[in-house]
């Protein structure tokens, strides 16, 4: 029996593989399951940085849905949103915070300052806030004013995996992230270039989303001396995914923030050590003993952890012990799902006060 109806507004293609269209595909799917209507609402994928037409075409599709339908609209497009357009929204709004998109890396303060303030405004009038982690909570508490009573925790859900580990030789060191400043993939390759006399190779994954950045990547392997060890593999489906992450020795990710990570609990669940960096979400995410943290953007502390882990097989081992332990331990989309469903409860049919 359908338990009532919800839209969940996505700008851009459902089908990237991102986390963030992962999380938000896989909650739509669990939410059907659990006898929920969710309609989908493609809005323009221009977000966060939409044009004059792509707002009006996000605004009017949003201004559409009746007042008795609530709407779970993705941060990504919402932080962006003029904040009188939304407040023009009927239904009742509720927003869905991977991580605030001013904390996206390589902004001008202008630009920086512009996306804070619409997001801030924005969330001032939803009728509630789902983030995927406790950080991405305080964050939104502590800077940007939402009351914690509005805030609930949906950390994203995982599938085990259904194959075993087959790490090849030499090590495999894999990393999964788009192409974007904010992954830290320049400082992956900077680091590479430091443990070159040890037998290892590795794999970036992840679609490239911004051209400038992906050049530049092109160029730091050429001048690391990294073209016949590292590949940039682009985006990789789900099944060849899996495989790689099976093969692998050691997951790295030098990310510069993390609102949570998903691919991280992919590493666990693999029983990956972790080498990646002390930023946002991630202290939370991938717990004591299953790699090593270290700052965010120094490449010699990145290479010291890599090399430490690739030297020293009784400490690779142990990492990947903890890992694997603690992957058995994750929540699966089901359980996601169900903290989604819950707050709609509570505000199914629930007419959204619009202000004068």
């Amino acid at each position: 029996m359908t338990k009532g109806r919800v839209a969940f507004a996505v700008p851009g293609d459902l089908t990237t593989l991102t986390g963030g269209y992962i999380y938000d595909r896989r909650v739509m799917q669990e939410l059907r399951d659990l006898g929920w209507q969710v309609d989908h609402i493609a809005l323009p994928g221009g977000f966060p940085d939409p044009s004059t037409d792509e707002m009006a075409e996000a605004l009017r599709l949003l201004r559409d849905l009746p007042p008795d339908c609530p709407v779970i609209v993705d941060g990504l497009a919402l932080g962006a949103l003029t904040p009188a357009g939304v407040r023009d929204i009927r239904a009742p709004v509720i927003a869905l915070v991977h991580h605030p998109l001013a904390k996206e890396s390589g902004l001008s303060p202008e630009r920086q300052k512009a996306l804070f303030d619409s997001e801030r405004a924005n969330l001032s009038g939803v009728a509630h806030v789902l983030v995927p982690s406790p950080h991405t909570a305080e964050i939104l508490t502590t800077k940007y004013g939402v009351p914690e009573d509005r805030i609930a925790i949906a950390k994203p859900g995982i599938d085990q995996p259904k194959g075993q580990s087959q790490p090849v030789t030499p090590p495999l060191i894999l990393s999964v992230g788009i192409q974007l400043p904010r992954k830290g993939h320049d400082v992956l390759l900077r680091a590479l270039g430091q443990i070159t006399d040890l037998d290892w190779r590795a794999i970036i994954v992840g679609a490239a989303l911004d051209a400038d950045f992906s050049d530049h990547l092109r160029t730091l392997l050429q001048s690391e001396n990294l073209a016949d060890r590292v590949t940039l593999a682009g985006q990789v489906a789900q099944e060849p995914l899996a495989a790689l992450y099976q093969q692998a020795s050691i997951f790295a990710l030098a990310t510069r923030y993390e609102g949570y990570g998903i691919v991280f609990d992919e590493a666990l669940v693999h029983g990956l050590p972790i080498v990646t960096c002390d930023a946002g979400a991630v202290a939370d995410t991938v717990p004591k003993g299953a790699g090593r943290l270290v700052p965010p953007d120094q490449p010699d502390a990145f290479a010291a952890a890599l090399r430490g882990l690739l030297t020293d097989e009784k400490a690779r081992a142990a990492c990947a012990a903890t890992s694997a332990m603690i992957g058995k331990t994750r929540p699966g989309w089901r359980d996601t799902a169900v903290i989604f469903a819950n707050v709609l409860k509570q505000h199914f049919s629930e007419p959204r006060q619009v202000k004068a």
